[in-house]
């Protein structure tokens, strides 16, 4: 009991610190971005950006991670770069310095259980294989992040795109371009789609293609299908000379009826679902309320 206790205060302190400190970094990122985009004020550096983070563990990190990269496999890189981008961080990371960061974490909660169990009467293998546990926890806990912050993101996109299209419908019908539409929903919307759309607009500022900035916002957010299909179908309007203002009218609509097709079967999934609980916690609950007197009674009487 004492060794479950150990692992999974290690395991909250650690992954809540994780989320503490990327939230806050991330915000600020994203606010220094869309100031520069609309043209407002700079935020200062030293005044806003310039966390706990940034200040100590970056610098190491990034200086273990070059002597990392001579060693770390191009696959791996690859994994952890779509990781990143799917969690919507790789503006601020790179893939060397995650898969340092993992590392360092590794080893931290590896040291931290490994002192922790020194407190506990066992024997030193038992030691052992607490601090092992521990760097594996540590060392499997941002990925875990990762992965829940993308599925959060790409939830987020997939709600908030039907409103999104709306707007750029809107706009590309009262005679915006694409691009100026794309600014317009920057300055009306938040959120990780308006946040990617910024991007977007940025890129194509530097002088990138349209086609190529869409197809990589397609390819950063793959598990977002019904924004991949919106990018589709913009690249092949684009491509043919068909009005984007239809093609964004009708995959607006399409989008809310696959919504609205989505919720209809978690409905009917709902009872298959209920009947877990119902038969292992609330039957037995109603059975011994309406039989237990009378199983009693029953009881008395043949005594």
């Amino acid at each position: 009991m004492s060794l479950i206790v150990i692992l999974l205060s290690v395991f909250g302190a650690v992954y809540f610190a994780i989320i503490a400190v990327f939230s806050k970094n991330q915000a600020k990122e994203t606010k220094l971005r869309i100031s520069r985009a609309l043209g407002q004020r700079e935020i200062s550096v030293e005044e806003d950006t310039r966390t706990l983070t940034d200040r100590v563990l970056r610098p190491v990190l990034h200086r273990f991670s070059h002597r990392l990269s001579v060693i770390a496999p191009n696959r791996q890189k690859e994994q952890i770069a779509i990781k990143l981008s799917a969690a919507g961080i790789s503006d601020t990371w790179e893939e060397v310095e995650w898969n340092s960061f993992q590392y360092v974490l590794s080893i931290f909660v590896g040291l931290s259980t490994l002192g922790i169990a020194s407190f506990i009467n066992s024997s030193l293998i038992v030691r052992l294989e607490i601090s092992l546990m521990g760097l594996i926890i540590g060392y499997f806990i941002p990925n875990y992040w990762l992965k829940i912050k993308a599925q959060q993101r790409q939830s987020e996109i997939e709600k908030t795109l039907p409103d999104i299209l709306d707007l750029l419908t809107v706009s590309v019908e009262a005679g915006l371009g694409f691009d100026a539409a794309l600014l317009k929903v920057v300055e009306k919307k938040k959120g990780v789609l308006a946040e990617e759309f910024l991007g977007l607009l940025q890129e194509i500022k530097m002088g990138r293609p349209r086609r190529e900035t869409l197809r990589d916002l397609a390819r950063r957010n793959k598990h977002a299908k019904d924004l991949g299909n919106v990018i589709a179908s913009l690249v092949q309007a684009d491509q043919l000379g068909i009005s984007i203002g239809g093609v964004l009218r009708n995959q607006a609509a399409q989008i809310r009826q696959k919504q609205r097709q989505r919720i209809e079967e978690k409905a009917q999934k709902a009872p298959i679902k209920m009947m877990i609980p119902l038969v292992f916690f609330i039957f037995p609950t109603i059975f011994i309320i309406v039989i237990g007197p009378a199983i009693i009674q029953i009881i008395n009487v043949l005594k």
